[in-house]
């Protein structure tokens, strides 16, 4: 059992008998208010998505679930497949169960899939990927480490903010929890 508070984005929680993967998470502490945990659940059977407020005394159970390695190969349409590392089996993904994790796969990538009760509940990316930059404006010569930034769209598709001086062609490293830049990769 874990309490509302540590919950966090990802986590597989049993509620009302029914599996939810939390979408996002945030903890709102009103003035002279007792807190609360404010939680965008997705149930994982039906797809569709609810917010719930939990007390931060709220016990939820956590799901246990299994994981596997798989590679993610290609995309077609809007299904991602991934190959079993171990038996070179298919496992065909839609985009809604993946979220925000679509915008960051290349081929290649290994990932661990997630399963509770044998069906598939997301994947868990690698913290951070280096991915190349499509198309940005260009870049200041005189630029150095601001809080300016400027919009870049990755070689994924997924546009995120970057530093003035990133520049079309390079490659950088991005943070897979939360979309943001972390550094140029030389």
């Amino acid at each position: 059992m874990l309490l509302a508070t540590e919950i966090r984005k990802g986590m597989v929680i049993k509620m009302e008998a029914e599996l939810f993967t939390v979408l996002e998470t945030q903890h709102i502490t009103p003035g002279n208010w007792r807190g609360m945990v404010k939680a965008k659940l997705r149930n994982l059977k039906t797809g569709s998505s609810k917010e719930h407020r939990f007390n931060p005394s709220d016990k939820l159970e956590q799901a246990v679930l299994e994981q596997k390695e798989m590679e993610f190969t290609y995309k077609s349409a809007d299904q991602f497949v991934f190959m079993d590392l171990a038996t070179y089996e298919e496992l065909h993904l839609d985009k809604e169960l993946l979220g925000d994790a679509a915008n960051f796969l290349l081929e290649n990538t290994q990932v661990l899939v997630n399963y509770c009760d044998g069906s598939p509940t997301g994947i868990q990316l690698p913290t951070t990927v280096d991915l190349k930059v499509r198309d940005t404006e260009p870049g200041l010569k005189s630029a150095t480490v601001t809080n300016v930034y400027k919009a870049a769209t990755l070689e994924t598709g997924v546009v995120i903010q970057v530093p003035p001086f990133v520049n079309i062609g390079e490659t950088i490293r991005v943070d897979t929890r939360d979309g943001t830049y972390v550094e140029r990769v030389k």
